[in-house]
């Protein structure tokens, strides 16, 4: 340990009850129907990814290999009001609508079971439960450890397994409860954060910093020219990379792209989308648990500089149940105030032993 820091992880069982089954009785219509016809045409069967057991990975390792500084905290559900600050209200009473029901959403296969509802306000108020915790001064960082996620989640409508957009949430809760005049945003999800784009993109106090793989992947925005529009032009940086991109290059774009702008734009809290489907498990890109762990280790020094340590968390995707535990726990790990690593490059390790291994029976032979 280089000085230990208390951590909260925030997390509250309830939402374990988002659990779309996607053989249950769903509520007639053309959407239903269209989905079911996609799903009859795979040749396997198709199992929503975005299950219980994301969760109950993350919090199993926890038990078995615990962090000393790492707490439990419990969650809670937020409230209307918290709610429609970044969501319109006939979005709103829409899904509070499906209380109880089964549907689909979107085309996208978003989906909400009879709990889901109530687990989609847990995540959120549980997000903003861990900025609370931060600036309250009960813990130097913390992390939300919840589902569904919500960076996809648009001011109305729901995508990418998302209901409602968790990390706006609490940034907007910051803003107009805790007196945070500034937020910084960053995604390091695989996958864009269109809907956190599209709610901020005008907000010059928000800004929102996004590492994805280029379109077309899911779900194909984020180019390099959206930057912003009217007094939020500049506060979007997108940053599309292409597949297989790993930790050399996400370090490269911390540390010579997101600190020149962090120290430009001065945050008073430092809020990360973090999906851990980057990790090469998930094939989408090539992350490593060191990469994820080196790059909590420069942004818990950015926020050090510049907003009084505060660094939260939010779980977004990560459907490999081995990355995503073992990438969540690594950046735990740097939080409490673990030894930062510097990621080696892939494979390097494992060519250096096989020359080392193989190459004197070669240079034994030479001259021969």
């Amino acid at each position: 340990m280089t000085g230990g820091k208390e951590v909260l992880v925030c997390y509250d069982e309830r939402v374990l009850a988002h659990e779309p089954d996607t053989n249950a009785a769903f509520l007639p219509g053309r959407l239903d129907k269209r989905v079911r016809q996609i799903l009859s045409g795979l040749n396997v069967q198709w199992r929503y990814p975005e299950h219980p057991g994301r969760v109950s990975s993350i919090l199993d390792l926890l038990v078995r290999e615990p962090i000393e500084g790492v707490r439990i905290m419990g969650g809670r559900a937020a409230s209307y009001q918290e709610l429609s600050r970044v969501h319109t209200s006939a979005y709103l009473q829409d899904i509070y609508a499906l209380r109880g029901k089964s549907a689909w959403l979107d085309m996208d296969t978003t989906a909400v079971s009879p709990g889901s509802v109530e687990a989609a306000e847990v995540a959120a108020g549980t997000a903003i439960a861990a900025v609370e915790a931060v600036f309250d001064g009960q813990a130097d960082r913390a992390f939300a450890v919840v589902r569904p996620p919500g960076h996809h989640a648009e001011p109305v409508r729901a995508r990418g397994f998302c209901l409602f957009n968790n990390v706006a949430i609490a940034a907007a809760h910051a803003q107009s409860a805790l007196g945070c005049e500034r937020v910084l945003i960053l995604d390091w999800d695989a996958h864009h954060g269109n809907g956190t784009q599209d709610i901020f993109y005008a907000d010059p106090d928000v800004l929102f910093f996004d590492i994805h793989r280029a379109a077309p992947f899911y779900p194909g925005s984020g180019s390099l020219e959206e930057v912003g529009a009217g007094l939020g032009e500049g506060t979007t940086v997108n940053v599309p990379v292409p597949a297989g991109t790993g930790d050399r290059v996400y370090l490269k774009i911390l540390r010579e792209l997101l600190a020149p702008a962090v120290a430009n734009f001065k945050p008073d809290l430092i809020l990360v989308s973090a999906g851990f489907d980057a990790h090469g498990y998930d094939l989408a890109l090539n992350v490593s648990y060191e990469g994820f762990a080196a790059m909590t280790g420069i942004l818990q020094a950015l926020a050090d500089e510049h907003c009084q340590g505060r660094l939260v968390m939010v779980l977004e995707g990560g459907y490999n149940l081995e990355s995503l535990s073992h990438g969540v726990h690594s950046v735990l790990k740097v939080m409490a105030g673990g030894e930062v690593p510097e990621p080696a490059v892939c494979g390097l390790a494992e060519a250096e032993a096989a020359i080392a291994f193989h190459g004197p029976a070669f240079r034994a032979t030479e001259g021969g």
